[in-house]
């Protein structure tokens, strides 16, 4: 202890307590150094100044500052104040070794064990620093500080997800920590080539973002886009994926969505590993994906952990969901205004018979269901979960019902609304079946105009639409426009597992191979052992 009370003498003849010359740097004089923290940051009373002295007959002041609420108090008791308190007197240290700049050297060898240590130098830093949960020392006479890390605010544990549900599979979702999605992320991808790149959006939220990829996969042109887009964004706060997904997204006036968000870590993993992106934001669950095309919006994670026939049925039903959820309400009133001789005379009289007490035409009568089933869905998610349910399906009853025996609405009508709310919600991504949603009431007035030529327009003005999209430079409708044969396997129809030995070559240029063809036996069915085979004789 005297080679350090020695040290501490030499120290302060050296150094001079005026402050620098840089405002922005941090001070000399300890006392100046915290009374400028304290005026910028220290005006709220969880922002705790620790003060404390090392030495025994010349006294070096030390600071230890943090926001109460956003650190761990063990760490910052047992790992910084205890350590600079007591740990650092019992130290052996070698006087030939003391220099100017030692004390910090010692502080990192002897005293404080967090690993995650840096040094800062400027005010801004240690702003930056204390705010993101950390704890920062500043000595006297010293003219930088240590950032250690301590973070430990209360957060959501590890939950099933909410919005993507499934039978068979994975119930781990992520959380609204950045740290525990990674390490969700990292469990399942142990590869040297799994990468994340740290950066920080918002001006005053500084918000920490995370690009995932697997180097020796994904195609570095799609990195430096994503790199460059997020460079140019100039926003003072982001507070959920929302923000950044508008902001770098490719088409703005467009109902279809080019980028891809999912709360369960499988997907994620299983994006990466065909050569896409992930953008993790901290604060929210929800996972941004890039390039996100058509075919990733109509696929779920459990399609790869069911047989493949059975796969391939469900993603057929839900590709007819979506066209039946656009289709079925402008179809009835194309039918029922303007081709009337496409129906059965039976079932023509009956919907005559339905509607002779309507005032409305069809068109409005389909405009007032949707409106009015549109808004029960929506009073329904804001609701309570314990009486949300109830209210939804107690209003679409009773309303229903009553406007059919009050001769408002048609009970066909009733019928094709509820087809098409059914249908709408097959699709496993809630942001596409918002597109047919808001795709459903321009097919209506097409149909009321122009009957099924005004469908069939309509069609063919999305078709154009659709294929005119770009999600990160690729086109939205791949495989199908352009065709990429090799990548028909896992669209509407999903082949076998060991049938899927190529990743898509739009989303990847290096390593294209799935599965490596020396090992193919293996995956092929065990032959038949000859003793089995002596024994069937």
């Amino acid at each position: 202890m005297k080679k350090l009370t020695d040290w501490v003498k030499k120290s302060q003849k050296l150094n001079n307590s005026e402050p620098t010359d840089d405002q922005s740097s941090i001070q000399k004089n300890l006392t100046l150094s915290l009374q400028k923290i304290k005026e910028d940051i220290g005006k709220s009373p969880d922002v705790m100044v620790r003060e404390i002295t090392i030495g025994n007959e010349k006294k070096t002041k030390m600071a230890c500052i943090y926001i109460d609420g956003l650190v761990d108090k063990h760490y910052v008791h047992e790992f910084i104040l205890n350590p600079l308190l007591f740990s650092i007197r019992e130290a052996d240290i070698d006087e030939s070794n003391l220099s100017e700049e030692s004390l910090y050297e010692i502080l990192q060898k002897y005293s404080l064990t967090i690993g995650e240590l840096s040094c800062i130098e400027t005010y801004e830093e240690v702003y930056d620093t204390v705010l993101s949960g950390d704890s920062v020392i500043i000595l006297d006479g010293e003219t930088k500080g240590y950032a250690i890390g301590t973070k430990g605010w209360e957060g959501r544990g590890v939950e099933e997800p909410s919005t993507e549900q499934v039978v068979r599979g994975p119930k781990e979702g992520f959380t609204e920590t950045i740290r525990v999605n990674t390490a969700l992320i990292r469990r399942r991808i142990r590869d040297k080539s799994l990468i994340f790149e740290n950066l920080q959006l918002g001006k005053r939220s500084k918000t920490d973002i995370s690009i995932a990829y697997m180097e020796d996969i994904v195609d570095e042109k799609i990195v430096k886009e994503v790199k460059n887009r997020l460079s140019k964004i100039s926003i003072d706060t982001i507070l959920e994926g929302g923000y950044i997904e508008e902001l770098i997204q490719d088409e703005t006036y467009s109902p279809f969505p080019t980028i891809y968000n999912t709360e369960r870590p499988d997907v994620v993993v299983g994006g990466l590993m065909e050569g896409r992106v992930a953008i993790l934001v901290d604060g929210t669950p929800f996972v941004l994906m890039v390039p996100a095309l058509f075919v990733h919006f109509m696929q779920s994670s459990e399609d790869y952990y069911q047989r493949a026939d059975i796969a391939s049925l469900i993603r057929i039903l839900r590709f007819t969901a979506f066209l039946l959820s656009i289709l079925i309400p402008s179809s009835y009133i194309a039918v029922t205004t303007f081709h009337q001789e496409m129906l059965p005379t039976a079932l023509l009289v009956s919907l005559s018979a339905q509607r002779e007490g309507v005032p409305f035409p069809a068109v409005v009568e389909a405009i007032i269901m949707e409106l009015t089933f549109e808004v029960l869905r929506e009073a329904g998610l804001r609701m309570p979960k314990a009486i949300g349910s109830a209210i939804s399906i107690v209003g679409a009853l009773v309303i229903g019902q009553s406007a059919v025996e009050a001769g408002l609405i048609s009970a066909t009508m009733v019928i094709v609304v509820s087809l098409t709310a059914i249908c709408s919600f097959v699709i496993p991504k809630f942001n596409m079946s918002i597109a047919t949603r808001m795709l459903r009431f321009g097919f209506m007035i097409l149909a009321a105009t122009f009957g099924l030529f005004g469908i069939i327009l309509g069609l063919v003005g999305l078709v154009h639409h659709m294929t005119s999209l770009r999600s990160f430079g690729i086109p939205y409708m791949a495989p199908f426009g352009p065709i990429i044969t090799s990548d028909l396997k896992d669209t509407v129809i999903r082949r076998s597992i060991k049938n899927l030995d190529t990743r898509p070559r739009l989303e990847n240029q290096k390593d294209i191979n799935r599965i490596d063809i020396s090992d193919g036996e293996t995956i092929n069915p065990p032959k038949q052992l000859e003793g089995d085979q002596n024994e069937e004789k």
